[in-house]
């Protein structure tokens, strides 16, 4: 890899060949533990850690793991979960790390690890070296807009927008499109159904950034035009009656990943039992979460003042798979829903980190010449998941680490094998 903001593709390899060991490590250790109960002589090298979240419905389980004792029956007793007020900040924690009276960890957009490790969102592009351990969660983000385009009637198709907002260009106001964090997954959606539709989103309109719990204040103010965001935000847009949803993500791209579960590479090295730990208390609140049976709870749980402060009833309809989209349009058993744990959602496919890295180069976060491969290989710790899912008696596990070709709403197709065939498929880009 020739460019990664100064960290080369040897730094890299180097890294995952230091972190490998820690599966064999934990491999060796967890052959003592009955059933995945962690022996009282053999339990986590320390007994918590700080992790960040952000006030969206995907950070449930992180919650919810505090919350029912998860942690604690992992024998992490003392895990905090704190609330971060911006991925800028989930950012800055990262880098500061629990010894520096920040985080170690976090509930997560998926390319975040990956331009942290790059040093490519960090102060003076120092790479800080990150790794994925596991997906929280799969659809059910969402594309909102104004009112004031209502009459436009903005679906899956964003191009019935794209007179208009040439019309507010031409005026010298061109339109605000908001997303939360440059490169990360609400940027990267919103992109693609601006550029689907024809309108690109350097050029044609204004692209500026809003922590998730703002988006709907911003809009009410008319601060914006159009957002991209997890729940419960455009939910509660629609509740209020100041916008609504054009789409919901998984029209895009139906199971897609979204956020992830995030850590420090120096905390897994040097905490593999600790590490797994976080892994199976996780993995053992998003089967909770995903149980239709409690989605009513999780509502009530994450919405208190400690976490979302968010009215359980902008949050408990589409957890349920009940949307209504505030233009007329109403779903009331949509498979757009957010999953937790079914069709392999917890499993960090590698081949969907390629995906995120793709479009990354699309927009000029990346360098074209990148490699893709080593990146992932770097960042992502699927082995990890595998084995936690091993100890957890856990036997759906996918066969491999790639789900294979996927296929987007406007018929575009992404090979994970073949990075560079899909991005010269795509006309509105930043890359040749």
């Amino acid at each position: 890899m020739s460019s990664t903001g100064g960290l080369s593709r040897r730094s890299f390899l180097a890294s995952t060949a230091a972190t490998a060991g820690t599966a064999a490590l934990f491999s060796a250790i967890k052959a003592g533990f009955p059933g995945g109960a962690f022996a009282a002589s053999a339990g986590p090298e320390v007994t918590g850690t700080k992790l960040g979240f952000i006030a969206l419905t995907d950070a449930s389980p992180l919650v919810v793991a505090q919350e029912k004792g998860f942690f604690a029956k992992y024998g992490l007793p003392d895990m905090e979960i704190l609330k971060q007020a911006s991925w800028g900040a989930t950012r800055d924690n990262l880098v500061l790390g629990t010894a520096g009276n920040g985080i170690d960890g976090a509930h997560i957009l998926t390319p975040m690890p990956y331009l942290i490790s790059a040093g490519k969102v960090t102060q003076n592009n120092q790479p800080l070296p990150m790794v994925i351990l596991a997906r929280l969660n799969l659809d059910a983000q969402a594309i909102s807009v104004a009112s004031a385009y209502a009459e436009l009637k903005a679906g899956v198709d964003a191009g019935v927008l794209k007179e208009a907002f040439a019309k507010r260009l031409a005026e010298g106001n061109p339109a605000k499109v908001a997303m939360t964090f440059p490169g990360g997954t609400h940027d990267l959606w919103l992109r693609y159904w601006l550029a689907a539709g024809g309108i690109d989103p350097d050029k044609d309109v204004e692209t500026i950034v809003v922590p998730p719990p703002q988006m709907v204040a911003n809009m009410k103010v008319g601060t914006m035009d159009a957002f991209c965001v997890g729940e419960p935000w455009n939910a509660q847009l629609v509740n209020q009656g100041i916008g609504y949803t054009a789409c919901n993500t998984a029209e895009i791209w139906s199971k897609h990943p979204e956020k992830s579960l995030g850590m420090r590479a120096d905390f897994v090295e040097k905490n593999p039992v600790a590490t797994q730990a976080i892994l199976m208390a996780v993995m053992e609140a998003q089967q909770w979460c995903d149980d239709m049976a409690n989605k009513e709870e999780l509502a009530g749980i994450v919405g208190k003042r400690a976490w979302f402060n968010v009215p359980p009833r902008d949050i408990v309809g589409r957890l349920k798979g009940e949307y209504d989209y505030g233009n007329g349009k109403v779903e009331a058993a949509s498979t757009g829903y957010m999953k937790f744990w079914q069709d392999h959602t917890s499993f960090p496919f590698k081949s969907h980190d390629a995906w995120f890295l793709a479009e990354d180069i699309r927009w000029g976060k990346f360098a074209p010449e990148t490699d893709i491969g080593a990146l992932v290989a770097a960042v992502n710790r699927a082995d990890l998941w595998r084995e936690a899912a091993k100890t957890l008696g856990i036997a759906d596990v996918p066969a491999t680490d790639s789900r294979g070709v996927e296929t987007f709403f406007d018929g575009k197709s992404f090979d994970p094998e073949n990075p560079s065939a899909y991005l010269e498929s795509l006309s509105i880009k930043r890359v040749a």
